[in-house]
């Protein structure tokens, strides 16, 4: 978890609250590949299941709605699992159970992920510094936490926020704002971090600053606003 001086760089007093995404930006879901091998769906389809995830999850914030992350997910997934199973004698039979099951394996790894190998050093890097450390996830606080008790990290944040409690998804600036209220401190005293380019563009365009962690070596979309550190 470290940052270079790319993008528009940091001015002035460094935040005192960093707000860290969850999801990829803190857990490794690289555990997803060999899940969804065992359902039959092979490990490419993780990263289209999840940016489906996404795209749905936006989607239904845009008209109003504010899903739950597990139900879109697990829908998702049985979706695919459905079609991928379509032409086979426990599709034609009926098998749910055997659908459900999938389902279960599935979203139960991905309740059960790690940190990445370098977040727990940072995590602890940052609080020695002094810097008030919550998170903001499109997903549960009870994953969230799952996550850090795993890792033994929990006491190193002061709050998980959900956007559960926010009304809205992650770009919406609703759910920055009920961050920023949260935590008690104005739009540039805070820094989100996240992996996700319209992550980013969303905090910057709720009047946060940014840290782009780069995990994939891929070059930031143009047309979000730039990270203030990468």
């Amino acid at each position: 978890m470290t940052t270079s001086p790319r993008g528009h760089g940091l001015t002035g007093a460094p935040p005192s609250v960093v707000v860290f995404d969850v999801n990829e930006t803190l857990s490794d879901m690289t555990p997803l590949a060999d899940a969804f091998d065992r359902v039959g769906l092979g490990a490419t389809a993780v990263e289209a299941w999840f940016a489906s995830v996404l795209r749905d999850g936006f989607a239904l914030t845009a008209v109003g709605a504010n899903p739950g992350f597990a139900d879109v997910a697990s829908e998702a997934l049985r979706g695919r699992l459905s079609a991928a199973r379509e032409a086979t004698d426990s599709a034609r039979t009926g098998d749910r159970d055997g659908l459900d099951e999938a389902v279960d394996d599935v979203m139960g790894t991905f309740t059960s992920l790690s940190v990445h190998p370098d977040v727990v050093d940072g995590v602890r890097a940052l609080r020695e510094h002094g810097t008030r450390l919550v998170t903001l996830s499109n997903g549960s606080t009870k994953v969230a936490q799952g996550l850090f008790e795993r890792s033994g990290l929990l006491d190193s944040f002061e709050k998980l926020l959900s956007v559960e409690d926010a009304g809205a998804w992650k770009p919406h600036p609703t759910a920055y704002a009920y961050a920023l209220e949260s935590c008690g401190v104005a739009p540039e005293d805070a820094m989100l971090v996240a992996v996700h380019p319209w992550d980013i563009d969303g905090a910057a365009r709720a009047g946060l600053r940014s840290g782009w962690l780069n995990r994939k070596g891929v070059r930031y979309p143009t047309y979000f606003t730039a990270p203030d550190v990468e």
